[in-house]
């Protein structure tokens, strides 16, 4: 067993534990500490989202060898005869040189500010555009739309000289992943000129507007602008922190359209949870995790969080546990060392991206 699933089995049931018995008692002081990352996660996800593995995983106990962190052995209800993605390895560390740039690998170019309708939002919206290395309008690519955290924006990972780009185009001159369009998504979805003037409270709301932009608006737009594989085994979507809310969501919300999701590091606010009660971080977009069909089980669902978190590692537990009870297929990972940052970021899209799209 790796050492992710001995520290899952170990302290992901006591921290459970732990964390339900202290909501009560002190709902007043975790509301507090949230407001925290609230004022602060701008500058820890944007600052840090280009950071990279770095020195400071020679220090940490986790293998640089690549070491598999998953023996997950559920597979999904639907997409019989494709590969069971539970059962490949997924690692505790990304290969320095895939974090590097090399001057003979093509990362693709980047369709920056790229201006669409939303009705959702009732203005025009922006996101970046990742194409990869080679793209031919000849041909169809599938697509993965990826969601920044509280404060970010469409271009805090995709764009000119992100690690995303990075990370994706070494993977994709490796062989280590498939052709891939990438959109960076702006979870803002309300009319531009009142986003200034937004609370915390009203920024949430807009924020989880996007669940409906990304299905209604921008999954059309997309596909009528780019060379785009349709269907829902050519759509994946992720996010990080409060991003990691509304992928999760989005998944779930649009599951006839998208098959792959991932979650990094998500906040409360998918389904009813008992963290942050009493604060908007708490409010639930569903009732629970609902599957409408065999047919649209997702395909493959990646909730992940580090054991420095500060904030997520109970709630990212919550969900898996939700999940398995509903009898929906999905792996939970707990990282050994990582925080909540840039390297977990990266860490988490090399995992990913080495799973979807493979039909």
């Amino acid at each position: 067993m790796s050492i992710m699933k001995r520290i899952s089995a170990l302290i992901l049931g006591s921290i459970m534990i732990l964390s339900l018995a202290a909501c009560g008692a002190g709902a007043a002081e975790a509301a507090s500490a949230k407001d925290s990352p609230a004022a602060d996660t701008q500058a820890l996800e944007n600052t840090a989202a280009d950071s990279t593995v770095s020195n400071t995983q020679e220090a940490e106990t986790t293998s640089d060898t690549g070491e598999e962190t998953s023996d997950a052995s559920t597979s999904p209800a639907a997409d019989e005869g494709l590969r069971d993605l539970y059962a490949m390895e997924t690692y505790d560390s990304v290969p320095a040189e895939l974090l590097e740039r090399h001057g003979d690998v093509d990362y693709g170019t980047i369709d920056e500010d790229v201006e669409y309708y939303s009705a959702t939002a009732g203005d025009n919206k922006y996101c970046n555009v990742l194409l990869p290395a080679g793209y031919d309008e000849s041909q169809e690519y599938p697509v993965l739309y990826m969601i920044h955290g509280w404060g970010g924006a469409y271009d805090s990972h995709v764009y000119e000289g992100s690690s995303l780009q990075t990370l994706y185009g070494n993977m994709l001159s490796e062989g280590l992943t498939v052709p891939m369009i990438i959109v960076g998504v702006d979870m803002y979805t309300d009319p531009l000129a009142d986003k200034d003037s937004k609370t915390e409270e009203e920024m949430r709301l807009s924020y989880d507007k996007t669940v409906d932009d990304i299905g209604l608006d921008l999954m059309p737009f997309i596909e009528e602008r780019y060379s785009v594989k349709t269907g829902r085994l050519n759509t994946a979507v992720s996010g990080v922190s409060q991003g990691a809310t509304t992928s999760l969501a989005t998944g779930f919300k649009w599951q006839s359209k998208i098959a792959y999701i991932a979650s990094l590091a998500p906040d409360p606010g998918v389904i009813p949870t008992p963290y942050y009660a009493g604060t908007y971080w708490n409010w639930p977009i569903f009732d629970d995790f609902t599957i409408e069909s065999p047919e649209t089980m997702p395909r493959y669902i990646y909730l992940t969080v580090g054991t420095e978190d500060p904030w997520n590692i109970e709630v990212t537990a919550y969900y898996g546990k939700e999940m398995d009870k509903k009898g929906i297929p999905n792996q939970n990972d707990l990282v050994e060392g990582y925080g909540h940052d840039g390297d977990f970021w990266s860490l988490g899209h090399y995992n990913f991206l080495q799973k979807i799209f493979l039909n």
